[in-house]
């Protein structure tokens, strides 16, 4: 028993010391491939709370943007998506309840390709943009997107 107590202090004391240093931020992306399976959903959901990141992006999610609700992850109440009618594309971005994010401008484009995201996230300002190119001309397209988002493009900005 005393030795759990000592374990446990220390995983506090540990905690503690992060807090102190200052929140840290993680991001992972995932190209999907289409997430109207439910059993896929559920791997990807398993997949998203296993790594605990701050910040999910997903790619080709081939959802309508009725489906929003096909994207819920216990923890992950923020999600913000572009989609494309045809369910085809699709990008989404999925921010932790673990954090103080609070949007401030969302871009995105019918055809489901990108979301840009600007906010705070721990009370810096930070921009978020999730890409999910055409299979053919991927350069050309995503040297085009940067280049009418380039107003919004600034050192605080992750591009995925």
């Amino acid at each position: 028993m005393g030795r759990e107590t000592k374990e446990t202090e220390e995983k506090r004391k540990t905690r503690h010391k992060m807090v102190v240093v200052g929140p840290h931020v993680s991001i992972i992306t995932l190209n999907v491939n289409g997430l109207n399976s439910p059993i896929k959903r559920h791997r990807v959901a398993g997949w998203i709370k296993e790594q605990d990141p701050t910040i999910c992006c997903l790619q080709e999610t081939h959802l309508s943007p009725k489906d929003k609700h096909r994207l819920r992850v216990k923890g992950w109440r923020t999600i913000l998506q572009a989609n494309n009618e045809q369910k085809k594309a699709g990008v989404a971005i999925l921010i932790s309840d673990k954090v103080d994010f609070k949007a401030k401008q969302i871009k995105k484009d019918k055809e489901g390709q990108y979301i840009m995201i600007k906010g705070t996230l721990h009370q810096e300002d930070i921009t978020l943009i999730n890409i999910y190119a055409p299979n053919t001309g991927a350069p050309k397209f995503v040297k085009q997107l940067l280049i009418e988002l380039k107003e919004d493009i600034n050192n605080n900005t992750i591009i995925v």
